[in-house]
Parts: structure tokens; C-alpha cells; sequence
């Protein structure tokens, strides 16, 4: 699932492979900006902001949003990507054996903007735990401000930290011992909370294999997540699952009260 360490790994990957380098073609599949054509501009940039994408290209800023399914794919020109009617985009630059093609896939969001206002769409978020304006004393505040609110509500909200998805809202409250609809008044620190949140994401921000519990191995990853009545990895109490809300929830009813 795309969140915040996923979009710094293909903001990382877009860089390598366009930044610098001249486009040879730019093929907006989107109705809204199908006339669009960057070509023979250059690629100065690629930069992330929570779990938004910014390409620019010229005059021009591509901004995207993963969502729930998106994904950007670069490889070698020379053997494009196969997902059909799936790309919404594609982009090549480069010569030779050295071009390559990004193309975005299944984006849940997808924009040219104009450079110099592209910071605009992500005005309204808060402090992005993996960006240069990471202010953890700022996130506690904001995660702070409604007590009454569920914390697992809460810590999705990028307005007020931006880069936690589903499944780190759902480990978070399991390695603090919080149920997920635990008010956000009962923590008892705040900052520690925002701190650990940075922790997770900056500890996977360079792999794809994402781990909260320290161990890569597949189905030894994650705590709680998608492990709904398989037992406790402390306490060996099946865990919960309540799919009811708009986020799937997973707790260990005896390790979170």
C-alpha cells in the first residue's frame, strides 16, 4: 500500500532515472491534459511532499497521488511497461541504451501545474515526516489539538503530519499500546508518538520490503496489519480485524487497551 516511505522510494527512483535528462516523449492519457507535451524540455527535478509527486519539467510541474492502487514504474526504453490501458502517463528521456520510461500507472490523482505555484495543491498539509520541514514538536501540537478524536483518525490525517498510511496507523497503535479508536487524549506523549511515526518511515524509506517489527522476512513484517486471527506476535491473542469505517482496523485486544 502506497504511503509516505513508498512515494520517497519513487520520488528516488523518478530522480535517477529522468533527472537531468531531456524528454524524447510525454504522453498524457487523461482527458483534461491530453494535449499536454513536454517534449525536449529538461527534467530539473523530482521532488515528494508527504504522499505527493512533483516532476519538473520545464515550465511545467506534474504533480501525482498514489492513492490507494497508483504506482510509478521506470525502466529501460527499450523494454517499456506492459499495463496497457492501466498508464496514465508515460515519459522517456534519455539516448540510446542509457533512455528510460516512467510511466505512471493507475494514479489516483494526476495534473500538470504550473511550476511556480505547484507547492499550492499541498498547502494544507502538516509536517512531512520525511521532508526537510519535519518539525516534530509542530506535528505533536497539531495531533494534540482534538483529544476526543480516534487516534488512528487522527494519525491519517496529513494535515497534521504528512506520510502515515493505513498500515502505519494500525502498527503505530499496536507498538504504543493504543487501540485505534483510542481518543488521542489518552496518550500520554504525544511527541513520542509523531517520533516513532518517524522512526517507522525513515527506517523503510530506502527498501521496498517495508518491516515495523525490525524483521524483512515475509509474513514476519508487520505486527497487526492484514493478520486478522493469526495470533499475537507477543502474546499470542488472535488479533482483531473491524472493517466497518472507512480504514480496515487490526488490533491484539490484549496488547491494546
Amino acid at each position: 500500500m502506497p504511503e509516505g516511505d513508498t512515494v520517497y522510494r519513487t520520488a528516488t527512483a523518478l530522480r535517477e532515472g529522468l533527472e537531468g535528462k531531456t524528454l524524447t516523449r510525454c504522453d498524457v492519457r487523461i482527458p483534461g491534459y491530453a494535449t499536454v507535451d513536454l517534449t525536449g524540455h529538461v527534467v530539473d527535478e523530482v521532488v515528494s511532499r508527504g504522499k505527493h509527486l512533483f516532476i519538473r519539467v520545464g515550465p511545467a510541474s506534474i504533480h501525482s497521488h498514489l492513492k490507494m492502487e497508483g504506482s510509478w514504474k521506470v525502466v529501460p526504453a527499450s523494454r517499456p511497461s506492459r499495463a496497457g490501458y492501466r498508464i496514465r502517463i508515460i515519459l522517456e528521456a534519455g539516448e540510446g541504451e542509457q533512455a528510460v520510461q516512467a510511466a505512471g500507472i493507475d494514479l489516483g490523482v494526476l495534473e500538470i501545474l504550473e511550476r511556480e505555484h505547484d507547492m499550492d495543491a499541498v498547502a494544507h498539509l502538516g509536517p512531512d515526516l520525511l521532508g526537510d520541514d519535519w518539525e516534530p514538536r509542530v506535528a505533536a501540537q497539531n495531533l494534540s489539538a482534538d483529544p476526543d478524536r480516534p487516534l488512528s483518525e487522527a494519525l491519517l490525517d496529513q494535515r497534521l503530519m504528512a506520510g502515515v498510511g493505513n498500515v502505519y496507523a494500525n502498527e503505530l497503535c499496536f507498538v504504543t499500546g493504543h487501540l485505534p479508536t483510542a481518543p488521542v487524549g489518552s496518550l500520554r506523549d504525544p511527541l513520542r508518538m509523531v517520533q516513532r511515526a518517524r522512526d517507522m518511515l525513515w527506517l523503510n524509506r530506502s527498501r521496498w520490503n517495508r518491516t515495523t517489527t525490525g524483521d524483512t522476512r515475509p509474513g514476519r513484517d508487520v505486527w497487526v496489519y492484514g493478520r486478522a486471527g493469526k495470533l499475537c506476535r507477543r502474546c499470542g491473542t488472535p488479533i482483531r480485524r473491524d472493517g466497518n469505517g472507512d480504514r480496515v482496523s487490526y488490533w491484539c485486544p490484549h496488547c491494546q487497551r
